[in-house]
């Protein structure tokens, strides 16, 4: 299990997007690249190794406001022309089983 340690001078955004109607590979790749423009990351590192996040699950570390971040969010989803939800959390996160960085 891994503990990301949160910065103490910005916080940690981890956002879930879901398309619906996508096709997995063009749609999710059209996200991915939208997502990386605007400054998400889809790998998350603790204690100096870095981890693959689960598909459409993303980490930006920002003094930004959960309310920006989900629109920048939105607007990256907006990209893909699906219709879309997107989640926000803000803070620590804990995890298990998610494949490293190689």
């Amino acid at each position: 299990m891994g503990n990301v340690k949160q910065h103490n001078y910005m916080p940690q955004f981890i956002v879930r997007v879901e398309l619906h109607g996508a096709v997995y590979n063009s749609d999710y790749d059209t996200l991915h690249n939208a997502m990386s423009d605007v400054g998400f990351s889809r790998i998350i590192a603790s204690n100096g190794v870095k981890y693959y996040l689960p598909t459409a699950e993303y980490v930006m570390i920002s003094n930004s406001t959960r309310s920006q971040i989900l629109t920048l969010a939105k607007n990256a989803s907006a990209k893909t022309g699906k219709p879309f939800e997107v989640l926000v959390t803000e803070g620590y996160c804990a995890w298990d089983g998610l494949v490293p960085v190689r």
